[in-house]
């Protein structure tokens, strides 16, 4: 059985010593029957220290939200998986929109950083998801289905079933509009369905998918009570420890 998991987001908020209040918050908030959900933050890259350091005794995972394919190089301003293990780091977010939309990812520089995380021994959180446009042209299968394959060519089936999917649709992310619990469930059934072609319907029953897209404490346990739904990436609900604790709980309530 799939283990409900719990991502914060916490993108470009919380300098280092926010985030190490914030994530002390968080681990000190934790109740014992929060353990049957896992949970984690992807701080900035700068706070991602002192995040360990509020974490470190705590049953929570952090972070990175990004990777650079390269292990190492001549390349300003990007950070390795190599670097990421070094910190503790258990997961890498990939594949966001807002890197595909503001930092022009395409499909094959996910695959290649999923390669070069995955090498580390990094979990990578895999983000797909399609824009109003897309949805509104009917395309939703037909560009998450590309986005899955192209992030996915080639890799073993082992290593596919280990990684996370988090679908999010894009016009869901910071607009306050959430899919509903039918729409989210049919496209994590969807993505599922896909994944069986690829490895199997064993390996695709290993892996698990998260929610993403205005997640809030008042709809988490609704969209987690879906039975392909195995959790959420969470973003600006993940700024709030009460918030986010309370979201986490909407995981422990579907278990």
């Amino acid at each position: 059985m799939r283990r409900s998991f719990v991502c914060g987001n916490w993108k470009m908020y919380k300098t280092p010593s926010e985030a190490r209040v914030l994530a002390r918050d968080i681990a000190r908030g934790l109740r014992g029957d929060d353990g049957r959900v896992e949970v984690a933050v992807c701080p900035p890259f700068p706070a991602i220290a002192a995040v360990a350091e509020s974490l470190r005794e705590s049953p929570v995972a952090w972070g990175g939200q990004n990777c650079a394919p390269q292990l190492e190089g001549a390349y300003t301003g990007e950070t390795s998986a190599a670097m990421l293990v070094d910190l503790g780091c258990t997961y890498a977010i990939l594949g966001h929109s807002e890197r595909r939309q503001f930092f022009a990812e395409t499909d094959s520089t996910v695959h290649e950083k999923l390669e070069a995380v995955l090498g580390c021994g990094l979990t990578p959180i895999l983000c797909v998801g399609e824009t109003l446009e897309e949805r509104e042209a009917d395309r939703t299968s037909e560009v998450v289905g590309r986005q899955l394959r192209g992030a996915l060519a080639g890799l073993p089936g082992p290593e596919i079933a280990r990684s996370v999917i988090a679908y999010e649709p894009v016009w869901a992310i910071g607009t306050g509009r959430t899919a509903t619990p039918d729409m989210a469930e049919a496209m994590h059934r969807e993505i599922r369905e896909l994944l069986a072609t690829m490895i199997g319907e064993d390996g695709a029953e290993a892996v698990r998918i998260l929610y993403g897209g205005s997640v809030k404490p008042g709809n988490a346990a609704d969209l987690f009570s879906q039975p392909n739904i195995d959790g959420g990436l969470i973003g600006g609900a993940s700024l709030t420890a009460s918030d986010f604790l309370a979201i986490v709980r909407a995981g422990c309530s579907t278990e």
